[in-house]
């Protein structure tokens, strides 16, 4: 072979394996718009650029996939739905109290399913993981119930009605999941 066919073939084998590269990232790119769901555009936004977002969303999709994340028994199903049941009626006298118990009872039942549940944002996190329809629920009732202990009164009951509804919606799929 000539100089000539083996610079060809050079510059072929380099364009293969940039193509691999490219086509590679793209498939984890696609994969994680797949797994995280809107959250995926979230964290393109907060942190720039998609290069960022994805590295992170790969550092949390690790994180989840080295949990053991169970199954609820059907009796622990059950206490936490009558709990759940005892909570909404409370909701109607004192809104407010409902909403921190509400915020508990998804805690302990994240902590029954083997989720780590020291910090919110990491329990977001990771619940985007597997429930990316659903965190959005989370964050907006952690946020009306973080706003309603911050300013007392600035929450009215129709926002604290609301949050109620969006940790229903987590409750429901961690319950049921």
């Amino acid at each position: 072979m000539d100089t000539v066919a083996w610079i060809i073939l050079g510059i072929a084998a380099v364009v293969i394996i940039v193509l691999a590269v490219v086509a590679a990232r793209w498939r984890n790119q696609a994969n994680l718009q797949e797994r995280f769901g809107p959250e995926y555009e979230r964290q393109v936004a907060m942190h720039g650029s998609e290069r960022d977002a994805a590295r992170h969303l790969r550092d949390v999709a690790d994180q989840r996939d080295q949990l053991d994340i169970r199954r609820l028994e059907p009796t622990a199903r059950d206490r936490y739905t009558r709990r759940w049941q005892a909570v909404q009626t409370e909701f109607v006298d004192r809104p407010g109290h409902a909403l921190d118990e509400a915020d508990r009872l998804i805690t302990d039942v994240m902590r029954d399913r083997g989720y780590p549940v020291e910090d919110f944002g990491k329990r977001a996190e990771l619940v985007a993981a597997d429930h990316p329809e659903i965190v959005k629920h989370y964050r907006a009732a952690h946020a009306a119930r973080r706003d309603h202990h911050g300013q007392p009164g600035a929450v009215g009951t129709e926002e604290l009605r609301q949050a109620f509804v969006h940790y229903r919606a987590l409750f429901d799929e961690l319950i049921s999941g």
